[in-house]
């Protein structure tokens, strides 16, 4: 792999670009498709005896289960012929293309309707792992935590000037607005357009992201098979192999371990945000978007803060103090107060203005434990297997997200409040922080020249 890239300044900002494309998705999801499925989409008696807020967490949980396994195998085709770039595109175009069809689907259409979603949110995960796969190949040990907050950074500003745009558009709506739209049109166009954002910027993206790597050839005793299927036999057997010898490295396993735990926490929070607010608070669309823009953009500054933190004092230091602030916010979110659910509800009112406040402390630590999680482990892995290695960390990750949301759907569906399930979620972080503070940093970065991969063979030293 040519090393003019690592450190390159139009590199990086390509890369980190990325995130400002797919992060138009990302909050509105939150901020507008949560709230419109469960106040639109399902009828207010609810669907197959569930509410709206049980369902969403649902279908979240869901799309985590179909990514389960297939990440890591064609994260290892990717390393194998250094076509990550060309993953990138291929499952963003998916996720974008999805997302443009979501709103056409006509209110009570609730099947059609989280299909089309998981599908979008399917190329959503899938594009991340080969964009978060760059990440060892364009940085080294001192400068990839400032690149990976400085990647997140730029999401929060791009997807948070998407959400204003499509507020301010959902707030000229209504009767007699210039647009000519409802507010449940202007919510349509909404969702469609974040769909156009995350194609045309992933264009701008691309073309300063250069391919890395060298491609290997076909092993001549898969020579005989069709392509697709030796790749797929590769992938498969690095996927096997890697996954066994990875019993080998106690602090990298420690590491992913307690991540499942935290992001599992942090996950969930963040996917129920807007069917919560709207559910249990009692949130109007206008306050939800509202809440989300203070999230994105507090968070571009809480994630150079803690990249900053982390040169500091570590990176796992750093993503404990966040942890330990995420479990103040699900306590907060518990004990918050519910707008009066019936009249019309001022902007700021009293129970609305507690939850902005909420959404300042949530945007401060947000950039924080995403973009130094991913760092962190970025810094541990052997780099020549990057997208193999986060195709795992995915795996982990989206195997822990199934569970949080279900979880908060047992909970609340058998309580009959979202309140018990927020406080359920401060278990994940408990864990989180306890195995997290079992690691050795230092003892699992040493490990890396230890991998050696050759052909579908995972060997170690």
């Amino acid at each position: 792999m040519a090393t003019s890239i690592k450190n390159d300044r139009m590199t990086i900002l390509g890369w980190a670009m990325y995130d400002w494309a797919n992060s138009a998705y990302a909050t509105t999801s939150g901020a507008i498709v949560a709230a419109f499925f469960t106040g639109t989409i399902v009828p207010e008696e609810g669907f197959w005896g569930l509410s709206g807020e049980t369902l969403w967490a649902g279908v979240v949980s869901i799309g985590a289960f179909v990514l389960f396994l297939g990440m890591p195998v064609l994260g290892a085709v990717a390393d194998y012929t250094s076509s990550k770039r060309r993953f990138l595109w291929f499952f963003a175009l998916l996720g974008a293309f999805f997302t443009m069809t979501v709103p056409f689907a006509p209110d009570g259409a609730v099947p059609l309707f989280l299909f089309l979603f998981l599908i979008s949110q399917i190329g959503f995960v899938a594009a991340n792992v080969f964009y978060d796969g760059f990440l060892p190949n364009i940085t080294t040990d001192d400068t990839i935590d400032r690149v990976s907050s400085k990647g997140f950074a730029y999401g929060y500003i791009g997807g948070g000037l998407y959400v204003l745009l499509a507020f301010v558009l959902i707030l000229m709506s209504g009767d007699d607005s210039v647009t000519g739209l409802s507010e449940t049109g202007a919510a349509r166009v909404s969702i469609a357009g974040a769909g156009v954002w995350w194609i045309v910027f992933t264009v701008f993206s691309l073309r300063r992201l250069p391919e890395v790597g060298e491609a290997e050839a076909i092993p001549e005793d898969l020579a005989h098979l069709p392509r697709w299927r030796a790749y797929a036999s590769i992938g498969f057997g690095r996927t096997i192999g890697t996954a066994k010898k990875l019993l080998d490295f106690k602090h990298i396993l420690m590491f992913v371990i307690a991540y499942m735990f935290y992001n599992d926490g942090t996950q969930t929070i963040i996917n129920v945000s807007g069917a919560y607010a709207e559910d249990t608070l009692n949130l109007k669309t206008e306050q939800i978007v509202v809440i989300f823009l203070i999230v994105q953009f507090v968070a571009f500054f809480g994630a150079l803060f803690f990249g900053r933190l982390a040169d500091k004092v570590g990176a796992k230091r750093a993503i404990i103090v966040s942890l330990f602030i995420w479990t103040a916010i699900a306590y907060a979110g518990f004990v918050l107060p519910a707008q009066a659910a019936d009249g019309e509800s001022q902007m700021f009112s009293s129970e609305a203005t507690l939850v902005y406040l909420l959404a300042i402390v949530i945007g401060f630590v947000l950039g924080g434990v995403q973009a130094l999680s991913r760092s962190l482990y970025g810094s541990m892995i052997p780099e020549e297997a990057s997208a193999e290695f986060y195709g795992f960390f995915s795996v982990f990750s989206k195997f822990s997200a199934i569970w949080g949301p279900l979880l908060f759907a047992v909970v609340s569906g058998t309580t009959g409040s979202g309140r018990p399930a927020i406080l359920s979620i401060i278990a994940f972080f408990a864990i989180g922080i306890f195995l997290l503070t079992k690691v050795d940093v230092d003892e699992a970065r040493s490990s890396r020249d230890r991998w050696h991969f050759e052909g579908a063979e995972t060997t170690i030293d």
